[in-house]
Formats: C-alpha cells, sequence, structure tokens
C-alpha cells in the first residue's frame, strides 16, 4: 500500500473541548492550505482540461451568443456537472454579456464563481460531538467505493487529533477488508474490533459499540460490506445494523458517512438516493477524484440533494484525504490559474 501516516499536531486544544464536554472542531488540514490546493489541482486535473480545452475552443475567437452559450452547456453536462448546474452557469455568463467578445479566462472565472455558489451549501466539515461517547461513524458504500481506505485515512487523523478511535471490521464478506483495517488501526494506534470472515456484521456492529463505549473511546469508525444500491437484500442487512447500533446507543450512529467513487458518473446520484434510504446517509465522502475526468459529479449531487461534503480524496495519501473546501474545489475544476485569482 502506498499510504503514508503523518507526524501528529499538538492536540491539547481538542483534548481540552473533550474534557468540557463541547464539541470538537471540524479537523484541520495537516499541510499548508497551498500545499493541499497543489494536489487538488492535480487530482482534477481530468476534468478540468476537458472543460477548459471547450471553454477556449468555443470562446477563444467569438462573441457570445446562443450558439456558443449551447456548446458550452454540453460542454458542461459532459462534465457531469448537471442540467441544473449548466444551466446557471449559462445564465450567469449570458447576464449582460450577450453578442459581446469574452475571453476564456473570464468564462472559467464566472463558472468558478456560479460553481462556489453551488457548492458553498454542502460544504460543511464533519464535526465530532465530545458529548457522545464514542461518537459512531458508519461508513457505507458500493463495492469499489474506497470505503475501507477512507476509513483508515480518518482514524489516522482523529488520532492525530488527539481522539481515541476504535475501528469495527464490519466488511466481513472480504478477508482483504479486514486485514487493511487492521493494518491502518495500527498506523493510527486505533483499538480494531474484527471477526472471522463470514461472521455477522450486525452483530460484530453491536461487539464494537459495546466494547468502544466500555473502553472510553471518543469515536468508532465502522466499515461496512461493499453493496449495489439496488439489490434490496443487502441495503436490509445495512438496515440490521442501524438497528443493532441503536440497542446500545439510541442515537447511533451519529453521522452515516456515504463513500462515493467519483469515476462512476451519473451513477452516484442513485447511490445517494438509495443508501439514503436505507442508512439514513447524514454526509458524503467523495474518493478518486483523481482518476476521472467526471469530477463534475460532486457539483450535481450537491445541487440535487444539498447534503454535505465532508471530505474529497485526490490520492492515496492520508494528506491527499481532506476536508471540503468549495472555493478550492470550483476554482480547480474550472481550471482558474492562479494568477488569474
Amino acid at each position: 500500500m502506498s499510504e503514508r501516516s503523518e507526524d501528529k499536531p499538538n492536540a491539547g486544544p481538542l483534548r481540552r473541548l473533550l474534557r468540557r464536554g463541547e464539541a470538537a472542531p471540524a479537523l484541520a488540514r495537516s499541510e499548508p492550505k497551498r500545499s493541499w490546493l497543489t494536489r487538488l489541482t492535480a487530482g482534477l486535473s481530468r476534468s478540468s482540461t476537458a472543460i477548459s480545452r471547450g471553454v477556449a475552443d468555443i470562446f477563444a475567437k467569438r462573441k457570445l451568443d446562443a450558439a456558443a452559450l449551447d456548446d458550452l452547456e454540453d460542454v458542461l453536462i459532459q462534465a457531469d456537472l448537471g442540467l441544473g448546474a449548466a444551466t446557471r452557469i449559462r445564465e450567469a455568463l449570458a447576464r449582460g454579456r450577450y453578442d459581446k467578445a469574452i475571453e476564456p479566462s473570464e468564462v472559467k472565472a464566472i463558472l468558478a464563481d456560479e460553481v462556489e455558489r453551488i457548492l458553498l451549501p454542502a460544504a460543511r466539515p464533519l464535526v465530532i460531538d465530545a458529548a457522545k461517547k464514542p461518537f459512531v461513524v458508519l461508513v457505507v458504500g458500493v463495492n469499489g467505493s474506497g470505503k475501507t481506505t477512507t476509513i483508515g485515512k480518518l482514524a489516522a487523523k482523529f488520532a492525530a487529533a488527539g481522539l481515541k478511535t476504535t475501528l469495527a471490521a464490519g466488511d466481513t464478506f472480504r478477508a482483504a477488508a479486514i486485514e487493511q483495517l487492521e493494518i491502518w488501526a495500527a498506523r493510527a494506534g486505533a483499538e480494531i474490533v474484527a471477526r472471522k470472515q463470514g461472521d455477522d456484521a450486525a452483530g460484530l456492529a453491536f461487539e464494537a459499540l459495546t466494547r468502544a463505549r466500555a473502553a472510553g473511546a471518543d469515536v468508532l469508525l465502522i466499515d461496512t460490506a461493499g453493496r449495489l444500491q439496488n439489490r434490496a437484500e443487502l441495503m436490509s442487512e445495512l438496515e440490521k445494523i442501524v438497528r443493532v447500533l441503536k440497542k446500545v446507543d439510541a442515537e447511533a450512529p451519529h453521522a452515516t458517512l456515504l463513500a462515493l467513487d467519483a469515476t462512476v458518473g451519473q451513477n452516484a446520484l442513485s447511490q445517494v438516493e438509495l443508501f439514503g434510504r436505507a442508512a439514513g446517509v447524514t454526509g458524503l465522502v467523495m474518493t478518486k477524484l483523481d482518476g476521472t475526468a467526471r469530477g463534475g459529479i460532486l457539483v450535481a449531487i450537491a445541487e440535487k440533494f444539498g447534503l454535505p461534503v465532508h471530505f474529497i480524496g485526490v490520492g492515496e495519501g492520508v494528506d491527499d484525504l481532506e476536508p471540503f473546501a468549495a472555493r478550492d474545489f470550483a476554482e480547480a475544476i474550472a481550471g482558474v490559474e492562479r494568477e488569474e485569482r
């Protein structure tokens, strides 16, 4: 595995919050903002390149007219931003500029502004409420969406923030998932509750919450088996896990995160809808943005569902999963150069 651990920052202020029983603040970035922006820009390069080329082809030597706007709308829809966002961007661009020459750089700046407006309501951090101990985070998603790796990265970040963390290897269908989570737990210095492959996932979740509570853990991260959102029997099993957790803590899980693979494009919309029904999804983690030209799907999801997007991932390292910031993402996907900012 190529992930690497990161140094622990001073966690004193967070520990003081925990002693007072107050809500812990959102996790801070592990590296300076510019370093993250560099990684984010590189990760979204496939998505931004497609948009930038389309914008340049349309507006390099052409006035802004109906045909140009139609072409731009097509480019944005092909980038998976969705019809609603494409229409909104089209209208913003046409406002006061119709039948006038416009530079591609100006188009990209307007595009970034409109994408940011769409994303801002969704850019909400994951806040660990120290009054709920342990704070139970259930992670769900389809096969290959990056659930186990996401849990490992979050465990490392929580540990770096001074939180006592327990992991539950709830993907009992895959032996590799159990082993992978054991490695992540060792790296993060976290406790792990695991059983042999094929054991009952709901029973493991019950045991994990009971043990985490007894151990005084601050956070419990629960992995689950990947399941197709259109398989009713598998989604029912997920509902069972939620019911069992509530037998230990009526409010658990306190957060249910859906891990979404950005490379699936429009299919992510149905995943959000159906996992939301089955598991009561409270927030999203978008993974693999560095492997797709369809990163605009995050914009379509934010506009349609309004769910918080807590984290986005642009690589394999711990520091390649970071809290979501609307402006950073909007500028990166629009291809706005630093000197244009």
